[in-house]
């Protein structure tokens, strides 16, 4: 039985020395913040003077994906957990809802930022941050969606769901860790080891579940997005997509041409060795894009 002793503070040297990063770690603090009154969003707030910029996270992840790239980035941040991850509360409505997540990070983002300023989305928290970068653009400076379009469909994120939709429980870490292993093949024993750590829980019994496998399943219905590619074509702020190139990418050539006949002024950038999840497979080159195309331009 692997030793599972946690604390989610404790893990950023293992990120420092798995990327050969000659940096100090910042103050990091969790923090909570009302979006409803009855609800919190969490995530993790970086640095002590007032955040530069504001993360989301995929589906089935957490704040903690972005560590190395905080830790590389050197700036003063917030990490959202989505909700329904991590450590936020869970939505009334199911885990794609993201125009619910939309409204709920735009109350956190009240409360954490100066606006605007720039807004980062992967994967499902990509499409929560256009939907906030459309719906309150008084507080989005800038967007960089990595590895989404409103193009992607169930189809193209078969590989990612087959994994995140498999079992709900398991019987001890060892067996979650082999399991994270053969869908994750090109990354580290160690770094998958702490993704786990940071995004799973031990029940009383033993078992172990995926933080957002916690709650319990909504019925009910998801409010409409309305269309995505129309609300991406109506923003007014400078949108980078970051286009994973590696197997695992969810975003294809079609996407891409659309993304640009829709949004003619927007940048495109192909992170070549990176698959979906570029915070993973790329933080540093993450990093070195983030600091170019929200703070350099």
């Amino acid at each position: 039985m692997a030793d599972t002793s946690y604390d989610e503070f404790s893990y950023f040297h293992e990120n420092v020395s798995e990327w050969d990063l000659h940096v100090a770690v910042p103050t990091v603090r969790r923090f909570f913040v009302s979006v409803d009154g009855l609800r919190q969003l969490s995530g993790l707030r970086w640095g002590d003077d007032e955040p530069e910029m504001a993360l989301l996270h995929g589906g089935a992840q957490n704040a903690h994906t972005f560590d190395t790239v905080a830790l590389a980035l050197q700036r003063p941040l917030v990490a959202l957990d989505l909700p329904g991850h991590g450590h936020s509360d869970a939505s009334p409505f199911p885990a794609s809802a993201i125009a619910s997540h939309a409204l709920d990070v735009a109350r956190a983002l009240e409360q954490l930022i100066i606006p605007p300023r720039p807004l980062v989305g992967m994967s499902l928290g990509g499409l929560t941050a256009l939907l906030v970068a459309h719906d309150r653009p008084d507080l989005v400076s800038s967007l960089v969606l990595i590895d989404i379009t409103p193009g992607v469909n169930a189809d193209k994120a078969r590989h990612i769901t087959d994994f995140v939709n498999g079992p709900t429980s398991f019987e001890d870490f060892d067996a979650l860790l082999a399991r994270t292993i053969e869908h994750n093949p090109t990354r580290s024993v160690s770094s998958l080891r702490r993704g786990i750590l940071h995004n799973a829980l031990q029940r009383s019994d033993g078992t172990w579940v995926w933080r957002h496998q916690q709650h319990a399943r909504s019925e009910l219905t998801a409010p409409d997005a309305g269309d995505l590619w129309v609300k991406l074509s109506e923003l007014t702020m400078p949108v980078t997509l970051l286009r994973a190139m590696s197997a695992g990418s969810v975003v294809d050539d079609a996407d891409e041409a659309e993304f640009l006949a829709r949004l003619p002024h927007a940048t495109v950038v192909h992170v070549r060795d990176a698959g979906h999840s570029i915070q993973g497979d790329q933080p540093l080159e993450l990093a070195a894009l983030l600091n170019r195309f929200c703070f350099e331009s």
